[in-house]
């Protein structure tokens, strides 16, 4: 029962087909647009694929995106589905304030992670950074709970800002490294630092909370530029959406069996 899992982030729309909705599943086909270019799919790389019978996407990118993608899934007979955070799934409770608002991105990804961390058959808390467009370090606890998390700009948004704020300064790519001598340096190695500063802060008090040492999960586009500045040891994991989409989608037919 092929199944089709959409990450519709600020900038991007990744998706995947399964051969089946579960972890672990054998990928099918993928890919990835550009959200200027998601009108093509349908004609494009979504036209030879076969039919997916269930469809499951997590979208930060706002209610005209969402009717742009769902037109494209006309070529086939599918249901689009689309994660809201809610109080609790898949082993996961949420301890946002208002629980609906927390990003479907972040939820998913947390999801997933915990899949992932309780597979290797030792609980223990979770720290889980998403670098993308915006940057997020959640805080997971040993049993499972969302305790809260930070959000920051992601690299181009604080280089962005900089630009417009700071007459005369324009921002070639720079290095990053310690002792930063030229404006560039300075810049990339300003934000590197602030992300990797605000992780680390986030990885004491989870540690203090649950006194045991988290699990440090790393997921983004970005990622991999942020992994030589950390200070701790993290596990970059590139499917962490499209994992938690396959937990989240297994569980919600296990349910739905159950109930016939």
């Amino acid at each position: 029962m092929t199944f089709l899992a959409v990450d519709v982030g600020n900038t991007r729309l990744k998706w995947t087909l399964y051969e089946h909705a579960a972890p672990g599943a054998r990928v099918l086909a993928h890919g990835a647009e550009f959200l200027e270019q998601i009108d093509r799919l349908a004609e494009g790389a979504w036209a030879d694929l076969p039919p997916p019978q269930s469809m499951l996407g997590c979208i930060v990118a706002g209610q005209a995106v969402k009717h742009r993608v769902q037109e494209q899934m006309e070529i086939w007979d599918v249901e689009p589905r689309w994660v809201v955070a809610t109080d609790a799934e898949a082993g996961l409770t949420n301890g946002y304030d208002f629980p609906s608002r927390l990003g479907a991105d972040r939820w998913v990804a947390m999801i997933g992670g915990r899949h992932r961390l309780l597979s290797r058959g030792h609980a223990r808390p979770m720290l889980l950074v998403m670098v993308g467009t915006a940057v997020t370090v959640e805080a997971v606890s040993t049993e499972g709970r969302f305790l809260g998390g930070l959000i920051l700009p992601g690299h181009g948004i604080m280089l962005r800002a900089l630009e417009s704020g700071t007459a005369g300064l324009h921002v070639p790519t720079g290095d990053v490294c310690d002792f930063p001598t030229n404006t560039s340096d300075g810049l990339t190695s300003g934000g590197t630092y602030a992300i990797a500063g605000a992780c680390e802060r986030m990885y004491q008090s989870l540690f203090r909370q649950c006194s045991a040492e988290p699990l440090c999960l790393m997921t983004g586009g970005a990622g991999w530029k942020m992994l030589p500045a950390m200070t701790r040891p993290f596990e970059l994991v590139e499917s962490l959406i499209f994992d938690g989409l396959l937990v989240i989608a297994e569980q919600r037919q296990a349910f739905m069996d159950s109930a016939l």
